[in-house]
C-alpha cells in the first residue's frame, strides 16, 4: 500500500508521525472517506466542500486548494491497484506542545491519505438483511463536523458488534433517531421515504444525497424531517446507507423483526436503482 504523507507518497509502513501530533494529543483533526469507482473519484467536489465544511468548523486553513486536492487525490489513486479504492484522508492541525489552545502562530498540518479495497456488499447479505440495536445519542453537538475524536462513535458501533449486529441505531433524547454509529438510516412507512434533515445533529451523508437524488428521479416519495424514537420501531422497513456499505436493508431491530423480517420492496427498489446508477454514473468518473 502506498500512502501519502506530508508531501511524499511512501510504502505505509514508512509513515512516522510525531507522538506531539494533536491528532495524536488531543484529536484535533478531521477526515473524509471518498469511494472510487473504476479509478475515479465519486463526487469529489462535494467530498471537499464537506472536508470544507469540517475544517471551518474546527477554525483550521484548509491546506490545499481544491485543484491541489484533486492532483494528490488523482495521483495516490494511480499509485495503488483496484479499480474500486476508497480514500482515507486525514488532517491534523500538527505537532505542537501540549497546549489545549492553538498553537499560535499556527504550525504545518499533517496530512495524511491511504487507499483501501472497496467491495460491495455480499449478495447473501443484500438477501437477508442485517440486525441493528438502538442506543441513546451521547454524542456532543457539532456531528456535522467529521472529526478524528470518534471515540463516541466506537463506543456506539461497538455496542452493536457485541450484540451480532451490523450498526447501532443513535436515538437523541430518547426522543427522534438522527443516525447510525457510521451511516444514514432511512424509514419506510405507508410506501413512503423518511430521513432525518441534515443539522449539526447528523453528518451529511454522499451516499445519504444520492438516495435521495435517486428517489427524487423516481417517483419514489420522500419526506425530510425528525422521525420520532416511536416510528423508527413502528416502520415497515428500514435503511442503512454510507460510502462503503451503499445500500442495506435492517430487518431486525433490538431483537425483533423490522417488518415482516425480510428486506422489502423498498429496499429491493432502491437497491436496483442504486446499481443502476453505479454502473452508468459513479463509474463514467
Amino acid at each position: 500500500m502506498t500512502i501519502y504523507l506530508n508531501g511524499e507518497y511512501m510504502p505505509i509502513e514508512e509513515a512516522r508521525i510525531s507522538v506531539l501530533d494533536r491528532g495524536f494529543i488531543f484529536g484535533d483533526g478531521v477526515y473524509e472517506v471518498i469511494p472510487v469507482y473504476s479509478r475515479n473519484a465519486f463526487r469529489l467536489a462535494e467530498h471537499l466542500r464537506r472536508l470544507q465544511n469540517s475544517l471551518d468548523g474546527i477554525r483550521m486553513q484548509n491546506p490545499h486548494s481544491v485543484d491541489e486536492w484533486t492532483g494528490l487525490i488523482n495521483a495516490l489513486i494511480e499509485r495503488n491497484a483496484g479499480e474500486d479504492q476508497y480514500l482515507y484522508l486525514h488532517i491534523t492541525r500538527g505537532v505542537a506542545k501540549r497546549d489545549h489552545a492553538f498553537p499560535n502562530p499556527p504550525v504545518r498540518p499533517t496530512v495524511f491519505m491511504m487507499s483501501s479495497p472497496l467491495s460491495a456488499p455480499p449478495a447473501a447479505l443484500l438477501k437477508s438483511g442485517v440486525c441493528a440495536v438502538t442506543a441513546q445519542d451521547n454524542r456532543w453537538l457539532r456531528c456535522d463536523i467529521k472529526s478524528i475524536a470518534l471515540l463516541p462513535n466506537v463506543l456506539l458501533r461497538q455496542a452493536a458488534v457485541d450484540a451480532g449486529c451490523a450498526e447501532t441505531i443513535l436515538i437523541r433524547d430518547n426522543s427522534f433517531m438522527t443516525e447510525g454509529a457510521a451511516s444514514n438510516i432511512f424509514v419506510v412507512k405507508g410506501g413512503k421515504l423518511y430521513a432525518p434533515p441534515k443539522d449539526n445533529l447528523m453528518l451529511p451523508g454522499i451516499t445519504y444525497d444520492v438516495v435521495l437524488e435517486i428517489a427524487a428521479a423516481n417517483g419514489i416519495p420522500f419526506e425530510l424531517r425528525r422521525i420520532a424514537v416511536e416510528e423508527v420501531f413502528e416502520a415497515d422497513e428500514l435503511l442503512l446507507t454510507s460510502s462503503t456499505k451503499e445500500v442495506l436493508a435492517i430487518t431486525q431491530l433490538d431483537g425483533k423483526p423490522v417488518g415482516d423480517g425480510k428486506p422489502g420492496p423498498m429496499f429491493a427498489r432502491l437497491l436496483g436503482l442504486y446499481q443502476d446508477f453505479k454502473r452508468e454514473v459513479m463509474r463514467a468518473g
